[in-house]
């Protein structure tokens, strides 16, 4: 088994999101560290962009700061590489867009995320027919006993023909978008959720994960008694990067949620 589907042995999972580079390259790596340690079972490594057309003010402002202080698609692989070297064991997949990854060169893009300690991709601007190319150089290389999944996203918005679709091909897990529009906080969790989730399950033998509007523990809890994963991004970069403590606000909130799921 890869780390992904280890993560998933016991479910619902805890997945925070977390750029390389903000608030600094050496204090994100203590983040996404301490968030590893104290409850993430799964965490997106934010790659950075200067237009991330899917997500709101909160990650927008926190991945242009990683931007201004010079982080890079290079930079943010040694970060995964560093972090491997401190012993976090925990699935580590790259959430970023697709323009940074094709500049870097797809080749050896993959190369050094293998060799880093990569376990899988998020591209939110990289639709499936227009895939095949990162597909292909993600693939199974012959020495090695797996490859780099890319990570499916459905939406509410997703046609029924669609969804069967994608979800049949996916690999690793689903990244099911709970409501229409950017990543940001929401108050409640979107009437229909479940039945959403039901509906995209019919298709997949894979996790399906939530994410998108999850702003506290105890909305987490309510999406992970429906989904096989809990995906929280803006609350966890709002809650870090605001604290004078981001290291020890980090390790707070993973446990937060962490102690939450286990209540399910």
């Amino acid at each position: 088994m890869n780390r992904i589907e280890t993560a998933f042995e016991h479910r619902p999972i805890f997945m925070p999101y977390f750029p390389v580079g903000y608030p600094s390259l050496e204090t994100s790596v203590d983040i996404i560290e301490a968030l590893a340690r104290n409850g993430a079972d799964l965490i997106e490594v934010g790659l950075s962009f200067s237009d991330p057309l899917a997500d709101g003010p909160v990650i927008q402002k926190a991945t242009q700061t990683a931007l201004e202080h010079g982080i890079t698609v290079k930079k943010s692989l040694k970060a995964v590489a560093e972090l491997r070297r401190r012993g976090v064991t925990v699935p580590l997949v790259m959430m970023g867009y697709y323009n940074p990854i094709l500049a870097f060169g797809l080749d050896k893009f993959f190369e050094q995320a293998r060799l880093a300690g990569v376990d899988g991709f998020i591209v939110p601007d990289l639709p499936p027919e227009e895939a095949e190319e990162f597909m292909t150089a993600a693939a199974i290389p012959a020495s090695q006993s797996a490859g780099l999944p890319l990570i499916s996203m459905l939406a509410p918005t997703t046609p029924a023909d669609r969804m069967e679709m994608i979800a049949r091909a996916a690999q690793g897990f689903i990244y099911l978008v709970s409501v229409t529009g950017v990543t940001g906080m929401r108050n409640e969790i979107p009437d229909g959720l479940q039945e959403l989730v039901a509906r995209v399950r019919q298709y997949t033998s894979v996790p399906v994960c939530v994410g998108f509007g999850i702003g506290t523990p105890r909305q987490a809890k309510a999406v992970g008694a429906m989904a096989d994963g809990v995906i929280v991004g803006s609350a966890c970069v709002k809650s870090i990067g605001e604290s004078p403590s981001p290291v020890d606000a980090a390790m707070e909130f993973a446990r937060s949620y962490h102690d939450a799921l286990m209540q399910i």
